[in-house]
């Protein structure tokens, strides 16, 4: 581990699940770019897909077979109507769900929105040795999901402990 608790930037992709945005009114992926480089980490690379789980999983596998790439969040798709298909994509990469993402994204979301965040699927895992957030498409949520979940735990600094301290255990058999 880092003895001189220096902070240690990890390659973070990031995407856009989207019928209909485009990189010029893309706010919840710019805003995900933004908070993940002003807290350090590295931008590994950004994508838009329309809600579509093949043109999705197709994107995030490309991304958890490359091992510079550490985490991987995206944003929209985890609704419930008929496009919403993100979570149907990637929970069939994971090697391990982190259900306790999902869990704590919706109780904090219950204290900003009520009873609607009870309409996200919000979730998290581990596929590959790559961290996995899928967060609601809406600006609210991903701040939400970065500022009160995922930037602490993926900050190796973190205690009593953090996920970003597991990467170099995420693959062992």
């Amino acid at each position: 581990m880092n003895k001189d608790n220096n902070f240690i930037p990890l390659n973070i992709a990031v995407l856009t699940v989207s019928d209909t945005r485009t990189e010029a009114d893309d706010t919840s992926g710019r805003l995900l770019v933004e908070r993940l480089q002003k807290a350090g980490h590295k931008l590994a690379e950004k994508a838009i897909e329309p809600d579509d789980i093949y043109r999705i999983r197709a994107t995030v596998s490309r991304w958890i077979a490359d091992p510079d790439v550490h985490a991987v969040l995206s944003t929209g798709g985890t609704g419930v109507t008929g496009r919403d298909g993100t979570p149907e994509a990637i929970e069939v990469l994971l090697d391990k769900q982190i259900s306790g993402f999902g869990e704590l994204f919706r109780m904090l979301s219950f204290e900003e929105i009520k009873t609607s965040s009870l309409q996200s699927r919000a979730l998290a895992g581990v596929a590959n040795g790559t961290y996995i957030f899928c967060l609601p498409g809406s600006s609210g949520a991903c701040r939400t999901g970065w500022d009160k979940l995922i930037e602490a735990q993926l900050d190796h600094r973190t205690r009593p402990c953090n996920l970003a301290m597991l990467i170099p255990r995420l693959q062992e058999r």
